[in-house]
């Protein structure tokens, strides 16, 4: 079976859809400004689970998922809209006033303007879609091809602490570790970092790390038509890993669990120190660099290379 990224591809080269392979399709406004915008679908039991999480955590969350693709592209977001259907049963609570108690949260404290959406009935389970537009200069959206080898690959933050959140919540661990609940329930979108990455011209590609390190790497890798080579011992993994006991190592979680929702980027050799100084106040690492390999991912460690296969969530 096909996979959601092979579906995409196949439609987008059916229909000549130039405009679809990054988090954002980017559209002329005016002489000065490009429009990025970016939609994302949440599904109850495929993307939350109501036992797991609160409404405003889901409003959070809703809007932070499209705010991180607007970060991806260096854009700064401006307006949203939100379309939420639920069963009659949850309608008859205060379900979706807490939800938008969360979205508004979140957006307000990113200056978003909820300018519209919809709210219908489902028969069994809750679906969102959350739409957010963002602005970049013209002609600077930041995308995922147009990294060139030798490149310094980058990622904000710490990797892995989504998914040992997401383990928690799968064994009924909800009362401890709060920090990594929240990391999978309340993401926080770099829009930050991305807009000072954006002023100072300094990635040649990015994307956010929602799908997880080797799957999101990859994309920008088949994008820009070049390899990686990575290094083990510099992926900066969440500390906390080593507290639990998982079948999965610190290094597989940072690598395919997926929805840190951090940046993964490539700068240009000769900016480094340059970004080394405009990001001082943030944490960021480097991790590899881009090669001629086209498509192969090298990862180092312990002195021996192995060929790193894309892993993460997948719908399909």
């Amino acid at each position: 079976m096909k996979t959601e990224f092979e579906f995409l591809e196949t439609i987008k080269k059916k229909y000549s859809l130039s405009k679809i392979g990054d988090d954002c399709a980017v559209l002329p406004k005016d002489s000065k400004t490009d429009l990025v915008i970016t939609t994302d679908l949440l599904v109850e039991d495929i993307d939350f689970r109501l036992s797991w999480t609160k409404p405003e955590f889901l409003g959070h969350k809703s809007l932070a998922v499209s705010l991180s693709d607007i970060a991806a592209m260096g854009g700064k977001p401006v307006w949203s809209m939100v379309s939420i259907g639920v069963p009659e049963k949850i309608w008859k609570t205060d379900f979706v006033e807490k939800f938008y108690d969360g979205y508004m949260k979140l957006a307000q404290k990113f200056d978003v303007e909820l300018i519209g959406g919809d709210v219908s009935k489902t028969p069994d389970k809750i679906v969102i879609d959350s739409i957010v537009a963002g602005e970049v200069k013209k002609g600077k959206a930041i995308l995922r091809s147009g990294a060139q080898v030798n490149d310094l690959i980058y990622v904000t933050g710490t990797l892995g602490g989504a998914a040992i959140g997401l383990n928690l919540l799968e064994n009924g661990k909800k009362t401890k570790h709060k920090n990594l609940l929240l990391r999978q329930l309340t993401p926080n979108p770099q829009i930050e970092i991305a807009q000072i990455i954006s002023a100072n011209n300094l990635a040649t590609a990015m994307i956010d790390l929602s799908d997880g390190l080797s799957s999101d790497l990859t994309h920008i890798c088949k994008a820009s038509k070049s390899g990686a080579k990575i290094f083990a011992d510099e992926i900066p993994v969440e500390s906390k890993i080593s507290d639990f006991k998982i079948k999965v190592s610190a290094l597989e979680l940072a690598l395919s669990g997926g929805e840190d929702f951090e940046l993964l980027f490539t700068v240009n050799p000769k900016k480094k120190l340059r970004l080394e100084k405009v990001l001082k106040n943030h944490q960021f690492s480097l991790i590899g660099k881009m090669t001629a390999n086209a498509e192969i991912i090298e990862l180092m460690q312990d002195g021996k290379s192995t060929i790193l296969q894309p892993e993460g969530f997948r719908h399909f």
